[in-house]
């Protein structure tokens, strides 16, 4: 084909075709490539809301009664102000959250085919933000009047407020996200998360001291649903009108960032393992270190350098020492809050708190190459790698006892045998094996094996709770 020469003139460019037209071009190869998606989606979504609407009834018919007889005995003022401290601290986990995933995603077919041609980016994106607003307002609506109706509040015009107001949070979340997703350079999105669930540990610590204090605690004298509602509404307008402004600085890299933590997440849901999912955030978290500094071990026997080892792992993850205290003033407000409930979960926080410290142990149990480099018995490098979850775990029980269990001096080592052995067979699971027996009943095929592989640590846990449940 011979070359144009210097004077000739090419027909102009055709302009991209608008993105309605765009969508109902691609909607309509969909259709012919796959006929019955749409009967699928359809039987999916009448699934998903028949288990909503059986599953929603059974909450709300039993919750309020449960909830009566746990807080018939807790302190209603302290209670106020720890539900206070648990909604700053869960707020700024769901903010950590949506700042991980995204919270806007494209795949790479949208990504290659159409985000990199010159189509208008702002209204390619905008229903995609619509669904968001709408999916997180949904959700935090159905959260806020699931925890009033589990609070014993069953009025109508509550139910409505509080729903209303998860609604209004929900979408100054997820707008928030968005505009927070198109500043990626900007300290505020990596601060907020810190801030609130540093303040929520802040107003549960004085809730926790004044007790242990003695001091009296006033409960909250505002109307703290109307309060948030008020502050939330002008919030979330402004997030949904900035989000909206900023969709076309949203680049490729800022779309496809969490899309490798959503399909992580995606086929961990779907294969029952949290490996996957697990391993991605070691990942990041390594990336995120960079570099560390190197250690010089004390010379002394095998067993003893493991153990250093593993000790030197805990300075370079100073997340599992944070984590460690929020499990322990968790604790402290739980037996404040809901005294019932504080001998079950002084179990179950031991065990989260030995669950921090098992690194080594999953390593060690998930990686035969390394366990024959090391040498020695496999038990024996279990064994040295058990030592420090199961001291996390005894020093949790320790720092708890005196809100804790109420159990006899005979029971006492029974339960934190029951405890290790729960941290043990957690932190040494192998990878998941889909190969395992099935069991037929009159429910259908129950996979027994896997169900076996996915509560492993969990059924010890499970029994020595029912047992401290039935001591104290």
């Amino acid at each position: 084909m011979p070359e144009p020469s210097a004077g000739t003139s090419f027909g102009p460019a055709a302009a991209p075709p608008p993105v309605r037209e765009l969508r109902r071009r691609l909607r309509a190869g969909r259709r012919r490539h796959h006929p019955e998606a749409l009967t699928e989606l359809l039987g999916d979504l009448y699934m998903l809301l028949l288990g909503a609407v059986i599953y929603g009834a059974m909450f709300l018919s039993g919750a309020p009664a449960q909830w009566r007889a746990l807080t018939g005995t807790g302190d209603p003022a302290a209670r106020s102000w720890l539900a206070l401290a648990a909604l700053l601290a869960g707020t700024g986990l769901l903010w950590q959250a949506l700042r991980a995933v995204g919270p806007l995603l494209a795949g790479p077919a949208t990504l290659s085919w159409v985000l990199s041609a010159p189509v208008d980016r702002r209204a390619w994106l905008r229903p995609r933000f619509a669904g968001l607003v709408a999916a997180a307002a949904a959700l935090a609506a159905v959260l806020a009047v699931c925890v009033t109706v589990a609070g014993g509040r069953t009025d109508g015009t509550e139910l409505v407020v509080t729903g209303i107001t998860g609604a209004v949070y929900g979408v100054a979340l997820a707008g928030l996200g968005v505009v927070a997703q198109t500043q990626p350079r900007r300290r505020w999105p990596r601060l907020s998360a810190p801030i609130l669930m540093g303040a929520g540990a802040v107003v549960a610590l004085v809730v926790v001291g004044a007790d242990l204090a003695r001091v009296p605690i006033s409960p909250i004298a505002l109307p703290l649903t109307a309060v948030l509602l008020g502050l939330g509404l002008p919030a979330a307008v402004a997030a949904v009108v900035i989000g909206l402004r900023r969709l076309h600085r949203l680049d490729r890299i800022a779309l496809s960032s969490g899309a490798g933590l959503a399909n992580a997440l995606l086929v961990s849901a779907m294969s029952l393992d949290p490996g996957q999912l697990v391993a991605l955030v070691e990942s990041r978290r390594n990336r995120r270190t960079g570099k560390i500094r190197g250690r010089r071990l004390r010379p002394a026997g095998r067993w003893w350098l493991l153990l250093q080892a593993d000790l030197v792992r805990l300075t370079r993850r100073p997340g599992a020492l944070l984590a460690f205290a929020a499990l322990l003033l968790a604790q402290y407000a739980l037996a404040l809050a809901l005294p019932s409930l504080a001998g079950p979960a002084q179990v179950v926080g031991a065990y989260l708190a030995g669950g921090r410290f098992t690194a080594g142990l999953s390593q060690i149990s998930r990686t035969p190459a390394l366990r024959r480099m090391l040498g020695g018995p496999d038990w024996l490098l279990r064994l040295v790698h058990l030592v420090l979850p199961a001291a996390a775990a005894g020093l949790f029980w320790l720092l708890t006892v005196p809100v804790g269990a109420a159990l006899s001096a005979e029971w006492t080592p029974a339960v934190l045998i029951g405890m290790v052995v729960a941290v043990y067979r957690s932190g040494s699971r192998p990878p998941m094996n889909y190969g395992g027996a099935y069991a037929v009943t009159p429910m259908g095929m129950i996979p027994v094996d896997l169900l076996r592989q996915i509560f492993r640590g969990w059924d010890v846990l499970i029994g020595v709770a029912l047992l401290v449940l039935l001591l104290g």
